[in-house]
C-alpha cells in the first residue's frame, strides 16, 4: 500500500470533483474518528494493486505491520485504475459521493428496480432532480426516501428534462448498489 503519485492524484480527484465540486474539499479535509489514537489524524488515499482506497492515517500506520502480499483490503476501496492508466470508481464509493454530491436525481418506487438491475434512468421514473445539472456532469441516483442508489453521468440538462418524453433517457449508468449481488465474486 503506497500513496498515490501525483498522475494518479489528479485522475482521481477529478473524477471525485465531478460528482462533488467544491464539496471535495470535505472528503480530503475530512477528520477521522478511527483508532484508538486520541488524534487519529484525517483520511487520505492509498494504492494496492490498482485500487484506491480511502483510509485512516491511524490505520494505514496500523497497516505498515502487514506485508504488501499479505493485505487484502483496508478502509474503503473508492475506485481501480483500468490497464490503461483510466480511473474507474466503483459501487463502494456511493457512500462518499452520496454524502457531498453536488448533483442529485430522486427515483420514482417504481423504476428503481430497473435502475437496480443496471439500466438508464428514463425521465417517466424522475421523481425530483436538482437545478442547474448540465449534460456530462456526475449525479448521485437516490431514492424517494433518501437511500443512494448509485450513480451515473447526466445525459441532459436539468431544462432539457422537463422538455423531455418519457421514454428519454436522462441518467446514464455507471454503478448501482445491486452489483453486490451481480457482481459479488469481482467487488
Amino acid at each position: 500500500m503506497r500513496p498515490l503519485d501525483e498522475n494518479e492524484t489528479t485522475a482521481v480527484f477529478e473524477k471525485l470533483f465531478k460528482f462533488t465540486g467544491n464539496n471535495l474539499k470535505n472528503i480530503v479535509e475530512n477528520p477521522s474518528h478511527e483508532g484508538p489514537d486520541p488524534n487519529p489524524g484525517r483520511y487520505c488515499f492509498r494504492l494496492q494493486k490498482n485500487r484506491v482506497y480511502y483510509v485512516s492515517e491511524s490505520l494505514v500506520k496500523r497497516a505498515t505491520n502487514i506485508g504488501r502480499a499479505q493485505l487484502v483490503s483496508l478502509g474503503t476501496c473508492i475506485g481501480k485504475f483500468t490497464k490503461g492508466g483510466k480511473f474507474h470508481l466503483t459501487v463502494q464509493s456511493v457512500n462518499l459521493l452520496a454524502a457531498n454530491a453536488k448533483h442529485k436525481v430522486w427515483l420514482k418506487p417504481t423504476s428503481e428496480m430497473s435502475f437496480l438491475y443496471g439500466n438508464h434512468v428514463l425521465k417517466g421514473g424522475l421523481g425530483r432532480i436538482t437545478e442547474n445539472i448540465v449534460a456530462g456532469d456526475g449525479v448521485v441516483v437516490f431514492s424517494m426516501s433518501d437511500v443512494p442508489l448509485g450513480f451515473g453521468i447526466a445525459a441532459k440538462s436539468t431544462q432539457d428534462c422537463r422538455k423531455l418524453d418519457p421514454n428519454g433517457i436522462v441518467v446514464l449508468h455507471q454503478a448501482d448498489i445491486g452489483e453486490y449481488l451481480r457482481m459479488e465474486d469481482e467487488l
